[in-house]
């Protein structure tokens, strides 16, 4: 693992820092060094992606890929307003934030949109809760993924892919301290809502031996058995705007295994002219009538699937299922849910949703007893919220999550934990 003594300075790397978005692409080849190397680093000059209060650097690191190679992965490193919160003995506890589905077009990375994209309201929202973090006096990394913002038409954003994000959440941190040694502490948690709940449960069981200090992780909504709704979908038959995701999680299956070949898993429309969104729409744009939100469920997939899947689809399955994040998980771990939430869904039944993941990891983590479960009934977040009772979570549970982080990263205990 890097040290900050082995890096040059930080003024250094920020004198050598590409302009413009040529910052996202990595030298070929990429510097010898580890994950959480620093590759490219400057002053981030994105006021659409800035976390507000904060200094905020936009960095390009070392990570590893879903193939197990080096990568390049991009983000934001933003730290306190230091007048008003001066750096503590043994520096500022760190959150790595894990992000929210946003598609796999490389504008939409959270670091790199510029507010003038379909996914520009996903990535604003969670702002406010990042900038109350540093008004806590903590410093705030997060992590664009794996080839979203550096991606390439050979290297598509694997959506979905536990390890890969898990690399990403984790590697930043080992870059924040490279970066900022001695106000930059060694105790950090982990926070993620939606896609980003998914990949913080991921991250924190690929933590140990990886990136230590990890007091806990919160993951807010978290993506769950998305197979059942895979499958549920492909025989429905109207359209829906939630098909926007088939070709995001076809990408993630395609990142875990690479002889998946999409012609033979999607029907032949939904290739032909459905299928190349995936590369530069964000999740809105994919959703929209002219793309997947305008077919109809029982057309998305060749013949046959889900009842019959060919091999290429039972492939797909197979990669989806893995995505579900039922995980042994050493430090506490609070899932929060909205019972309302429309986008992730708390129980519905027939299918699983966020009530059976929690009863899953309780079970996988039944020696440890270390799950909080925090469930919001109906009418408990406002219904006026301009995204929904999805994004509206993340504000109405600041206040509880914010003292359970607390507890954690000034060294005591949270329930549950």
């Amino acid at each position: 693992m890097s040290t900050g003594s082995s890096l040059p300075s930080l003024k250094a790397f920020a004198a050598d820092a590409p302009a413009g978005d040529d910052f996202y692409t990595p030298p070929i080849p990429l510097p010898d060094g580890a994950p959480g190397d620093p590759i490219h680093v400057r002053r981030l000059d994105n006021p659409a992606a800035a976390v507000p209060g904060g200094e905020n650097w936009l960095v390009l690191h070392r990570s590893e890929g879903v193939d197990g190679g080096p990568v390049a992965t991009s983000g934001i490193v933003a730290l306190p307003d230091r007048t008003a919160h001066p750096v503590p003995e043994g520096g500022y506890p760190l959150i790595s934030w894990a992000h929210g589905t946003v598609g796999a077009a490389n504008r939409c990375a959270p670091s790199r949109d510029r507010g003038d994209t379909g996914a520009s309201p996903m990535n604003a929202y969670p702002l406010t809760l990042l900038g109350h973090f540093l008004d806590q006096g903590w410093a705030v990394a997060m992590t664009d993924y794996e080839a979203l913002g550096t991606g390439t038409a050979e290297h598509l954003h694997p959506y979905l892919c536990g390890r890969s994000e898990a690399m990403g959440v984790l590697d930043i941190v080992t870059a924040a301290r490279g970066l900022f040694p001695g106000e930059i502490g060694e105790r950090y948690a982990i926070v993620g809502h939606s896609q980003g709940g998914q990949a913080a449960l991921f991250a924190a069981h690929h933590a140990p031996g990886r990136v230590e200090g990890l007091a806990g992780v919160a993951a807010i909504a978290p993506a769950n058995h998305l197979l059942g709704l895979v499958r549920a979908g492909a025989l429905f038959d109207q359209v829906n705007s939630g098909f926007a995701f088939t070709p995001l999680l076809l990408a993630g299956a395609i990142g875990g295994d690479p002889t998946i070949d999409p012609e033979q898993v999607l029907a032949p429309r939904a290739f032909q002219e459905l299928w190349p969104h995936v590369r530069d729409r964000s999740r809105a744009g994919l959703s929209r009538p002219d793309s997947w939100g305008g077919i109809q469920g029982n057309e998305q997939f060749r013949a046959g699937y889900p009842a019959a899947p060919n091999t290429h689809q039972a492939k797909f399955d197979r990669q989806v299922a893995a995505m579900n994040p039922d995980l042994p998980i050493t430090v506490p771990v609070r899932i929060t849910q909205a019972a309302d939430d429309e986008r992730v869904s708390a129980d519905p039944a027939p299918l699983l949703g966020t009530d059976a993941l929690v009863e899953e990891l309780t079970e996988t983590n039944r020696s440890r007893a270390n799950v909080l479960y925090r469930r919001y009934e109906p009418g408990a977040v406002p219904a006026d919220e301009p995204l929904g009772i999805h994004f509206a979570t993340i504000g109405h549970d600041t206040p509880e999550l914010t003292e359970w982080l607390a507890a954690l990263l000034e060294g005591g205990s949270a329930d549950g934990g």
